[in-house]
This record gives C-alpha cells, sequence and structure tokens, in this order.
C-alpha cells in the first residue's frame, strides 16, 4: 500500500512522496546502510589480520578487552572498540556476564587460519586497492580506455592471491585435475604444464608439490608477481622442477604440453580467443586445456546473488579495465558465462568443451583439440 509522507521522509528531491513506497524505501535504505556498514566492517577486518587480533582469539576462548590487547601488543582502549565493532557484526561472540570476547572456531576458520580454505581476511585489501585507484577508473570511463593490471595499487595482488590461494590448496589437486580425463596420470608419469597468468604462482607450485616427475612453466606480464611466486616456489622446495617467467598467453614459445592451464584469467585477457589459439597451437596432439573461471549463469537473472555481485564489481574496474587496456579488448568480463566461454573455444578451433564441475566460486572447464 503507498502511503502518504511528511517533509522529513527520505523521499527523492523533487518526487511527490504518494508516489513512494514507504515500506519499499525503508527495506531498500535498510540493505543500502548494511551494505555501507560492510564496508567499514572490511577496514575493522584488515586492522585485525594485519594487527593479529584474530591469530591471538584463535582457539584461546573467551578475552576480556585487556587480555586481547596484551597478548597482541596493542593497546587496549583501541582494541576494546574494535572488539565491540566485531561484535555488532557478528564477527565475535560477546559473552556479558564475564564482559568477555570469543572468536568461535567457525569464525576463526575464515578469519584467523591462514591455512583454511575459508580462510578470507586478506581479500578485503582488494577493494582497497579499487577505492585507491578510483580516479583511474572513473578517468577510464569517460575515455574508454582501459586500466592495466600492472598500473594498479599494490594491495591488489595480494588480496588476489590470498583469496584463491586456499581455495586451490583444496580443489586443484584433490578435485579439478582428477575430473580431467587421463591428465593425472600424465603428470605422474611426467607431464609438462603451461600456467599461463600464474599470478604469485600458487597454483603452478600445487601442482609442482603434488606431481615431481613433471616440469611446470608459469608466465605473467606482472613483474613483481613473477618474482613472488618465485620466492613461493623456493620457500615450497619445488625450484627444481618450476620455471616462472614474465611473458603473455600469446609469446609462450612452448610446444607439446600435456597440459595448459588458465586460472581465473581468461577473462581479463584483450584476446582470449587468440590465447586459446596460441595454447592450442602449444599442446600436444592429446593434450588439455584446464580453465577455471569465475562461476556464472549465462543470463544476468540469473546471477543475482552476492557472489555474482562481487564478481561483476570487480570485473568494473579490474577485469574489463585490463582487457580494454590490451589488443582487441574484447572485455569478456568475469562473469561470462559457460555458453560465452565455450564459443571463445570453438571460435579458437578446439572441438570438445566439458564442464568438468563448478564450485561456489568457480566453473571448471576441460577443453580439447
Amino acid at each position: 500500500m503507498k502511503t502518504q509522507t511528511n517533509d522529513t521522509s527520505p523521499t527523492a528531491a523533487g518526487q511527490r512522496s504518494d508516489r513512494i513506497d514507504e515500506a519499499k524505501l525503508h527495506a531498500f535504505m535498510n540493505r543500502a546502510i548494511a551494505d555501507l556498514a560492510g564496508g567499514y566492517g572490511g577496514v575493522m577486518v584488515s586492522l585485525g589480520r594485519q594487527l593479529g587480533l584474530y591469530e591471538v582469539m584463535a582457539n584461546a576462548g573467551p578475552l576480556s578487552s585487556h587480555e586481547v590487547a596484551a597478548r597482541a601488543g596493542c593497546a587496549e582502549r583501541y582494541v576494546r572498540e574494535w572488539l565491540n565493532s566485531q561484535v555488532a557484526g557478528g564477527y565475535l561472540e560477546f559473552h556479558p556476564e564475564s564482559r568477555t570476547y570469543e572468536l568461535l572456531p567457525e569464525q576463526a576458520l575464515v578469519l584467523a587460519d591462514k591455512h583454511s580454505p575459508a580462510y578470507i581476511a586478506p581479500a578485503g585489501e582488494v577493494p582497497a586497492s579499487m577505492w585507491a585507484d578510483q580516479p583511474k577508473v572513473i578517468e577510464a570511463f569517460r575515455t574508454g580506455k582501459g586500466v592495466p593490471w600492472g598500473d594498479h595499487d599494490g594491495r591488489l595482488y595480494c588480496g588476489v592471491a590470498a583469496f584463491y590461494r586456499n581455495g586451490y590448496r583444496k580443489q586443484l589437486v584433490p578435485e579439478w585435475l582428477p575430473a580431467l580425463d587421463g591428465v593425472v596420470e600424465k603428470l605422474k608419469a611426467g607431464g609438462r604444464v603451461a600456467d599461463i597468468g600464474c599470478g604469485h604462482g600458487h597454483s603452478t607450485v600445487l601442482m609442482a608439490g603434488a606431481f615431481p616427475n613433471s616440469r611446470f612453466y608459469g608466465f605473467d606480464p606482472h613483474g613483481d608477481s613473477v618474482f613472488a611466486a618465485r620466492e613461493n616456489a623456493r620457500e615450497a622446495g619445488v625450484s627444481d622442477r618450476v620455471e616462472f617467467a614474465i611473458g603473455t598467453a600469446k609469446t609462450v614459445a612452448l610446444r607439446g604440453l600435456d597440459l595448459v592451464c588458465f586460472f581465473d584469467c581468461l577473462h581479463d585477457l584483450g584476446d582470449p580467443v587468440g590465447a586459446a589459439i596460441h595454447a592450442r597451437e602449444a599442446l600436444a596432439e592429446d593434450g588439455t586445456l584446464l580453465v577455471v573461471e569465475p562461476l556464472a549463469r549465462d543470463r544476468v537473472e540469473e546471477n543475482i546473488n552476492p557472489i555474482s555481485r562481487m564478481y561483476y564489481s570487480a570485473s568494473t574496474t579490474l577485469c574489463c579495465a585490463h582487457s580494454l587496456s590490451e589488443e582487441v579488448g574484447l572485455a569478456l568480463g568475469a562473469q561470462a558465462g559457460e555458453s560465452r566461454l565455450e564459443q571463445v573455444f570453438r571460435e579458437a578451433g578446439f572441438t570438445r568443451v566439458r564442464k568438468a564441475m563448478e564450485t561456489p566460486f568457480n566453473l571448471i572447464l576441460e577443453v580439447r583439440p
């Protein structure tokens, strides 16, 4: 029912109040305020991660603000206010009788356990970089030009790597590779693998650790990421079978590869069809292309959910922006969907495209010549 409002109601400027559904207005305002509070909360999560506040609370049971502050080496008054922000957002439990705070085991998996597949605390660095780069994106909107990946704020790269790393650790070797026909057997025997757009090399290093008889090559155009990948390989003890180099999807000179991988990066490329053509030329006759992309359905109305909202937003400022900075500038976007991706591979001359599996975050495709 439409209701009359007084002059102090939050109706749009110049809008007749009798045309406004007050229930819908207030419901939407509540949603917008919740989103705004979530943005504030992201800053608090970043503080908690960088100051070690979550870590000192993990598996510790109820703690007072003084105990948390002492364990983390921080000033109690700041810590107390931070703790209350976490309680208000449902990120900590509060015990009124003892005036103590508790990080529950389930919360710890998301916020404190760096090896948990649910750990996403560092992902807040991505929106921080998006805010920092907003002037560049505004200019891109007005001119239609792109913003190369390497031109973004440095927090982007660590945030993206951390967001994907533990998911890859849980799923890549145990689930995704076995879902591909005959690939695991080849890698056990000793195969050759290229990881295109490898970033910090987490996916490459995971595969190299699981298949010591195989040889792995990681390529990325971002020099700092390649340096980080080499360090990650060294720390994991797989440098003897992994090589990382600065390069793009269309400059890889390798041939006869058993597996070529695109992990969450094909949609970022200016010319994904050209990249797929080059990957087909690099594959052995019976080789496999593994493509991991953000999960999306084919139609916008099928992508109305928090994960798609996150992906569309990142795609606006990061994925499409990078694609438009390169030749062709197809700008597939992070929510291209299975049908559009298959079209790319068909145009590139591949004859077999199969959805091997999907997760709440990813679509895993097996593509064959």
